[in-house]
């Protein structure tokens, strides 16, 4: 056909933004070891943050019981009123954090709600403070938005966490925002309350924001406590905003529901952004997260309860593997090992790995630490045991 376009034909200028951001890692990682599976190669993946159990039965028939009912048409771009009413009740009930409904806005997953913060917020020469290891779509984020992300570096010394003082002195008069992750991915960390009201401290005091993605909230082990840090006072209250999610504590990764808790000026300006970029979340999907907040939350302990067992299977067997490090997380579902004494490059380390042993893990780099890797332990205890086995061969083969 003398009208066809072929890739010599097509003389396109991308946008300098997008080349200063690398695809996700993680998703191409999980990509490969899925295809590997559908190729009939028994692989053993533990690359994605993602719950093998199905979403409760509850949640899924609210859901189809709005189906049925019509509820297929397009809503407010901020989301169902019912829902962001359900929200804005469960931060005050659980986190004690004074929201009402117009302090909230649905979004299409977690992440989401991430990037069109950054997009309301940030500006050119902004600076978003990260503690490192971050999850890996943060820095990214603020990239895509324009502004600069500031790397505060921490270590298992440390906790994985930053001190008061390392945020004071990484403070400038172009800082806009601190990202505060806890329980964190991937580190597994879990902030304190005395920690978090230090924090809170620095924040009122150089007058900047914080968002505190709360994802995996519910997922605490060993009597950790989770403080939401806009619960420490009114000062601080007016200087947070809170991103969370269905996905991990529901086991709704598929669904994309997320939201922030923030100032009413600043979700009006997402809601703008929103309407002209996605409109509204999947409307019947929301009367599912509903049913999510508004049920027995039995569900989330049962799971919780079957993410502590599997954290201590697979932290027993980490530690009989020679040349292995790790701490032992208190929140999420992730083992972020030290492989320093094993190899100078996690992403060589994990594509050998997945060759050799048909074992997924995620390369430290992406997170700011090429001396570790993630392991996911969100899936059963028999991929648990037969994976480590795999990754215990592999590492003696190293040495």
């Amino acid at each position: 056909m003398e009208n066809s376009i072929t890739q010599r034909d097509i003389k396109m200028k991308l946008a300098a933004r997008v080349g200063k951001v690398p695809p996700s890692l993680t998703l191409a990682i999980s990509a490969k070891a899925k295809a590997m599976k559908a190729e009939g190669i028994d692989v053993c993946s533990f690359s994605t943050g993602e719950p093998d159990f199905d979403t409760p039965q509850h949640i899924k028939a609210a859901a189809q019981k709005a189906l049925d009912a019509g509820k297929t048409k397009y809503g407010p771009a901020a989301g169902e009123p019912k829902l962001r009413e359900a929200i804005a009740q469960k931060l005050s009930r659980e986190n004690g954090l004074n929201y009402k409904p117009e302090n909230i806005i649905v979004t299409n997953g977690g992440k989401h709600s991430l990037f069109n913060l950054m997009l309301a917020l940030i500006e050119a020469g902004d600076e978003v403070i990260i503690p490192a290891p971050y999850w890996l779509s943060y820095p990214e984020m603020v990239k895509l938005a324009g502004g600069e992300p500031v790397i505060l570096s921490t270590d298992v010394q440390t906790g994985y966490k930053i001190t008061p003082e390392q945020l004071r002195q990484a403070i400038t008069d172009k800082t806009k925002l601190l990202v505060l992750n806890s329980p964190s991915n991937p580190t597994g960390m879990v902030y304190k309350p005395e920690e978090i009201k230090a924090l809170a401290e620095i924040i009122v005091e150089k007058d900047i924001l914080v968002v505190s993605d709360e994802i995996y909230e519910k997922i605490i082990y060993d009597g950790a406590e989770h403080l939401s840090i806009g619960a420490v006072n009114s000062d601080v209250f007016n200087n947070t905003i809170i991103s969370n999610g269905f996905a991990k504590a529901f086991s709704m990764t598929g669904w994309r529901i997320g939201y922030l808790g923030a100032p009413v000026e600043l979700i009006k300006t997402i809601a703008k952004i929103q309407s002209h970029s996605t409109s509204n979340v999947c409307t019947f999907a929301q009367y599912g997260a509903i049913a999510a907040l508004e049920s027995s939350q039995d569900c989330v302990e049962e799971m919780r309860q079957a993410f502590a067992k599997r954290r201590q299977a697979i932290y027993d067997l980490l530690h009989a593997i020679p040349g292995l490090t790790c701490s032992k997380p208190e929140g999420a579902f992730y083992m972020f090992v030290n492989i320093s004494k094993v190899s100078n490059s996690s992403l060589e380390f994990c594509n050998a790995l997945l060759e050799e042993q048909k074992v997924a893990v995620i390369p430290g780099v992406v997170f700011g630490a090429d001396d570790h890797i993630r392991i996911s332990y969100a899936t059963d205890l028999a991929t648990i045991e037969k994976g480590m086995a795999r990754l215990d061969k592999f590492v003696r083969s190293q040495s």
